[in-house]
C-alpha cells in the first residue's frame, strides 16, 4: 500500500488539499494588477468587495477552521462553533485594512492548515465533531467545506472582477 493510500490521502484528497493550497495565489491573481480602490470597489452595500473576501476568507480560516482542526484532533466529538461571517464583517473595517497584510495573513493561515491536514492519517480525517447549524463532520469533511466556501467566494470575485471592467469602461 503506497504512503499516500497508508495516511488517507489518496488522490482525491490530494487535490482537494492542491485546491485548498492554491486559492491565496488566486486571491493574488485578482488582486495583481488593482489600485487601492479597485480592491474596495461595490456594486451594492450587500456586496463584499475583493479585499473584504480577503479578509472574510482570512478570518473564518484563523476564527473557523483552524480551531475546528485542532479541536478534532485533540478532543472527542467537540461541539464547535459557528463562524459568524456576516457579524465579524460588521463589526470590522475590512476595506480600511491593508491588502497586501491580509492576503499574506491569509496564505499564512491556510498553508499550515493544508500541511497540517496533508499529515493525517485515514483515522485522523475520519475523527468527528459537531459544527452547530451542520451537524456531525469529519475532518475531511470539514476540508471538503472549506474547498466548497473557496469556490463560492472565488465565483463573486470572478463576478465582481466582471463588474469593475465594466465599470472602467464607463
Amino acid at each position: 500500500m503506497s504512503d499516500e493510500a497508508q495516511n488517507g490521502n489518496g488522490t482525491d484528497f490530494t487535490a482537494l488539499l492542491a485546491y485548498l493550497d492554491e486559492t491565496p495565489n488566486q486571491l493574488a491573481n485578482f488582486t495583481a494588477s488593482l489600485n487601492s480602490d479597485e480592491l474596495r470597489f461595490q456594486t451594492s452595500p450587500d456586496e463584499f468587495s475583493i479585499l473584504e473576501n480577503i479578509c472574510h476568507l482570512r478570518d473564518l480560516e484563523l476564527q473557523g477552521y483552524t480551531p475546528r482542526i485542532r479541536r478534532i484532533l485533540a478532543e472527542a466529538d467537540p461541539t464547535l462553533a459557528d463562524f459568524d461571517g456576516a457579524r465579524v464583517a460588521a463589526e470590522s473595517s475590512y476595506n480600511s485594512e491593508l491588502p497586501g497584510f491580509a492576503l499574506q495573513t491569509f496564505q499564512t493561515a491556510r498553508r499550515e492548515n493544508v500541511e497540517m491536514l496533508r499529515t493525517l492519517t485515514e483515522r485522523q480525517l475520519n475523527r468527528e465533531g459537531t459544527l452547530a447549524g451542520v451537524g456531525t463532520i469529519t475532518l475531511r469533511r470539514l476540508a471538503e467545506m472549506m474547498r466548497e466556501h473557496d469556490e463560492g467566494h472565488l465565483e463573486d470575485l470572478r463576478v465582481l472582477s466582471q463588474r469593475l471592467r465594466q465599470a472602467r469602461k464607463e
